[in-house]
């Protein structure tokens, strides 16, 4: 974590920053400050207002007070607290999969406007895995299917989720054993706050148990529904170049920022921007054109498929308005601070909220609807386009920083790359492991956070382990600062930080030494590439066997803790920057850092210091490589 009052991040939210401070605009980074101290209590995870004989909280250093009011201990309250937090952050997930599966079964029946299915050859696939027939049916009758299917695994009640049948035979076998297989997606979320209600569930063991069950039901549901389906119902990405960072803003075009998670609406705003009639309109205005970008992990969604500029990631979003180059910032949900109409009412900014799920006091209300989405779409950029002529000029203020870089990698197009049209396969990437050119993968994820170094702290850690010859594959807030940085391009690997046997490997297939995923919901990728690692062969049976890893430095929403749950649950070690509130209960600590490998494969670890946290994985690569009598490594970490 940096010092009070120090300032990190990329010169573009560094010079925004300052503008912020003069303009006396308060930024995420100032309520921060406000913050501290923060609370100790909750800090180590040792408060509990699940019923009103509280709010209660533990006392470490004072005798007596290790209990509450219900007789709850500190291992009670603080397993009760995180498993909270999972079943909110697969809930996030899962309704997000939930609308993009119904706006599937919508398009199906004809009752959208603007949608179709982009990726015909991936909509049989996907119906094969669910047993759907596909001989002799149309698109539609095949989605209509599929989507109802889908849809049913949220209220079913026992069972197997579908794309579970993904994993190994041994993941599989270690979910039943446990008890750890999702039967429903909405079942699990409910079950779990019930059992940490007062008077249910109080074993701490028993309480993460329903965790993990109700994580995976997010990993190999909700969020695997979500990007199959986005790629049938857009297009699956392929790998394009596109820019990054604030200065994609336009001085002489109408500016429009989509801002959220769900790509439905996303999607059509940049249909709805090359219309000729909102083009001709813009042009009437003064303005040469509209530039749509993005940010967060809508910027994602739209990269991957459209190849649209990113603006920035989840602590720039502020900043962006700051810029008063920004004619209307649209935004759905997830992600969103309720301090933008704050920052906006300094500008001619406008912001628009267009989800039923997320009301913003201060925003402009119209909500999205995916039987009309094209004309509400085209609604919504026409005030983007009519606000143009209220922008002062004066406060036009764009950095130029901006950086090209590579997006758009799946598990399909990787299996392309590494083979090509006739020889697609893994095995390249199982190789290149197994000889000692690359240590393995690190999957990084997630946020930035400014209890860290907004950002920075991902960049020391990735490149410390660049040095190992370790191959990042990433999605969300991460990605969007490796695409800052310049680590997403091809010619990245000429770096003197990145090690001889990663710079081969790459060389040779044509790749960034950082692979852009996606957004934060395509975690789901990641599982599904770990699968197809293990089903080439040689270097593990399970993914608890793999050399892989995965990392979530800056974390900050309960989304991450969801994420992390059903990595570990799935075998993988997952390293935090800081630990999720835990640390007030020595036994919560010890299963989650320890006792919790023995059962699934895989563990916690948490490092804020980035150099210490990638060393924590180079550790546990060496370990995997080890256990697996690979080769060693062809050649030194770079110095």
């Amino acid at each position: 974590m940096g010092k009070a009052g120090e300032k990190f991040g990329d010169k573009a939210t560094l010079q925004m920053r300052d503008i912020a401070e003069c303009e006396n605009i308060t930024t995420v980074w100032d309520r921060y400050k406000l913050q501290e101290p923060h609370c100790g209590f909750g800090t180590l995870g040792l408060c509990c207002k699940n019923c009103n004989m509280g709010p209660c909280r533990i006392d470490p250093f004072k005798e007596g007070a290790q209990y509450g009011v219900c007789g709850a201990d500190a291992d009670t309250i603080s397993a009760r607290n995180i498993a909270r937090h999972i079943a909110a952050g697969s809930a996030c997930h899962n309704d997000h999969g939930r609308e993009i599966t119904n706006t599937l079964l919508l398009t199906a029946r004809g009752e959208t406007k603007g949608y179709s299915i982009k990726d015909p050859v991936k909509l049989r696939t996907i119906a094969t895995e669910f047993n759907i027939k596909t001989d002799n049916k149309n698109d539609n009758d095949i989605a209509k299917e599929l989507a109802e299917k889908m849809l049913a695994e949220y209220g079913q009640q026992n069972g197997k989720l579908t794309f579970l049948k993904r994993a190994p035979k041994k993941q599989q076998e270690i979910w039943d054993k446990y008890n750890l297989t999702p039967r429903g997606i909405d079942r699990e979320i409910v079950e779990m706050m019930a059992r940490t209600n007062i008077g249910v569930d109080t074993d701490y063991k028993h309480i993460f148990f329903g965790g993990m069950r109700t994580a995976l039901s997010d990993g190999w549901g909700g969020s695997m529904f979500s990007t199959e389906l986005c790629d049938i119902l857009f297009g699956s990405p392929q790998p394009r170049k596109a820019q990054v960072n604030l200065g994609v803003l336009k001085t002489d075009e109408v500016n429009i920022l989509v801002h959220g998670h769900v790509p439905l609406l996303s999607e059509l705003i940049v249909d709805a921007a090359q219309t000729p009639e909102l083009l001709a309109l813009a042009k009437e205005k003064g303005a040469k054109g509209i530039n749509v970008a993005g940010i967060c992990c809508t910027a994602n969604e739209i990269l991957m498929r459209r190849g649209i500029p990113v603006a920035g990631n989840f602590l720039q979003q502020e900043v962006a308005l700051t810029t008063g180059a920004v004619e209307l910032m649209i935004v759905d949900l997830q992600c969103i601070m309720p301090s933008l109409p704050q920052v906006a009412s300094h500008f001619h900014t406008k912001i628009v909220s267009t989800s039923a799920r997320a009301n913003f006091p201060g925003t402009e209300y119209i909500e999205f609807d995916e039987k009309e989405g094209l004309d509400i779409a085209k609604k919504i950029v026409k005030i983007g386009v009519e606000n143009f002529i209220n922008r002062k000029q004066e406060k036009v203020k764009i950095p130029n920083e901006k950086v090209d870089f590579i997006a758009g990698f799946t598990t399909e197009n990787i299996n392309y790359h590494l083979g090509g049209s006739f020889r697609g396969s893994y095995r390249p990437l199982n190789d290149a492991i197994i000889s000692g050119r690359l240590r393995g993968v690190v999957g990084a994820v997630g946020c930035d956070n400014p209890k860290f170094k907004s950002g920075t702290s991902h960049i020391e850690m990735i490149k410390e382990l660049l040095k190992y010859d370790v191959l990042f594959v990433e999605t969300g807030c991460v990605a969007i600062d490796c695409a800052k940085e310049g680590l997403l391009k091809p010619e990245a690997i000429y770096e003197k930080f990145v090690g001889d046997g990663l710079r081969e490997v790459c060389e040779a297939v044509g790749i960034p030494p950082i692979l852009h995923t996606g957004s934060c919901v395509d975690n789901s990728r990641i599982l599904i590439e770990c699968c197809k690692m293990v089903e080439e062969g040689g270097i593990g049976n399970s993914l608890d066997e793999l050399p892989v890893a995965g990392v979530a430095l800056e974390w900050m929403s309960e989304k991450a803790i969801a994420i992390g749950w059903y990595a570990v649950a799935s075998g993988l070690l997952v390293v935090f920057g800081s630990p999720f509130f835990t640390l007030g209960s020595k036994n919560v600590t010890k299963f989650v850092t320890e006792d919790v490998e023995s059962i699934t494969g895989g563990k916690w670890a948490f490092e804020e210091d980035p150099i210490k946290a990638a060393h924590i994985i180079i550790e546990h690569l060496d370990k995997k490589r080890a256990a697996l009598k690979l080769n060693p490594m062809m050649y030194p970490p770079k110095k």
